[in-house]
Order: C-alpha cells, then structure tokens, then sequence
C-alpha cells in the first residue's frame, strides 16, 4: 500500500519513511503543508501521516482542504500536544487517528493498519478468500494450510487485492497504490508480479483466486 508522510523535521521524516519502506509500504514524503496537498492532487494513497505544526500549510488545514474536496484519504496526525483538546481538535478536524510525539514505531504500524483496513471495510489484520489467508500484521501468508513466501512487493500487491476481493482493478490502480514517484519501471511491471502471484499461489489449486478480465486488468474472487 502507498503511504503519504508530511513530517517537517527531516530526520523524523526520513526515519519514517524508512521504517514504513522496511514494513513493505510505498511511500512519498514532504516537508509541509502546500507539499503535501501537492502530492494528494498528483496520486492515490491508501493513508496519509500528517504532523501537525507544519510551515506555509498545517496540518488541519490540510485535512479540511481535502475534506472539502471530497477526498476521504485516512489521515494519522503527528503531534507534540498531547492534551484531550488537541486531540478532539485533530479528530474533528476529519483525522481518523492521533498519535502523540515521541512513539514506538511499532504502534504507528499498527495504527496505519487499523486506519486502512476500516477504509477497505475490514474489521481484523486477516484478509481471506477460499483456503488463501493473509495476516497483515504477522505478514504471513498461506493457502491450505501451507506457508506462501512472498516478496515485499508480491505481498503489498496480493494484499491490496484481496482488500479489493471481487473488484476489478486495472493496472494503473494496481501500480499507483503499490509504487511512489520515484518508481520507473517498465510498462509491464504488474503484469510480471501477477505472474509470480499465480505460480505460488493458483499453480495445482483447483480453485484459481487471480484472473485476468482482457482490456481491463485483474481481479481476485472465489468463483469465475
């Protein structure tokens, strides 16, 4: 999944991106406010990490821009207050969590997994279909019982589909919730990963969970 972090202390920022980049997320950072709306015009993220006090734009004001514009993008505020008013200020300004400054970073991970599951309509780290089960928060994957080693990249793009189970997507939606902008690959890039996804996880299964829907791109669904 591709997160957004808008931190103005570059070490912070820098620390974050690289903690959620080891986690298996795609990510884009920035060091304020205009930055950050910048980048929400330009792509799709699955969740955006927002400090609050940040220069030429700040953090509420950021989510109000992107409420009125009917971007619905769960937001996770970065704060040093740490008071009940700042955080109903935060939350009823359209965030969906608030975190305060200094945190374990394992508890920031936890809460991007909370904020995006509820986005995609899941209530536990599990994503299921048939005998396949996906447990985002150990990062494990098995079909039948059977333990499924995966790539960081193979794992985000499975998981992204079954969070979507029985909608199409197309290549372009795959790519943009799995890569950031320093991405350059080739044009065929997602087709090769739903390669690799079929061989582990359809190859000798009677029932196939990836396919292919010509002109329009892949999706993953229990019956065909």
């Amino acid at each position: 999944m591709r997160i957004l972090v808008a931190e103005d202390e570059r070490d912070l920022n820098r620390i974050i991106t690289k903690r959620l980049e080891k986690a298996g997320y795609s990510v884009d950072s920035c060091f304020d406010g205009e930055e950050a709306l910048d980048f929400l015009d330009a792509g799709e993220y699955d969740g955006v990490i927002l400090d609050i006090m940040m220069p030429r734009r700040d953090g509420l004001s950021v989510v109000a821009a992107m409420r009125e514009r009917k971007d619905h993008t769960p937001v996770l505020f970065l704060t040093a207050r740490d008071t009940v008013e700042d955080k109903v200020t935060g939350l009823d300004a359209g965030a969906e969590d608030y975190l305060v400054k200094p945190f374990a970073f394992d508890e920031l991970l936890a809460r991007i997994r909370v904020m995006t599951r509820k986005r995609a309509g899941h209530s536990t780290n599990v994503l299921t279909a048939a005998d396949l089960t996906l447990d985002a928060g150990r990062h494990t994957v098995t079909r039948g019982g059977k333990s499924i080693d995966l790539s960081a990249k193979e794992f985000a793009i499975l998981e992204y589909m079954l969070m979507n189970k029985g909608l199409v997507l197309s290549r372009e939606k795959i790519e943009n919730h799995i890569w950031n902008f320093d991405y350059a690959g080739g044009s065929n890039v997602i087709d090769v990963y739903i390669r690799y996804l079929r061989k582990k996880i359809d190859d000798g299964e009677q029932t196939k969970l990836i396919h292919t829907i010509r002109g329009k791109g892949y999706v993953l669904k229990e019956e065909f």
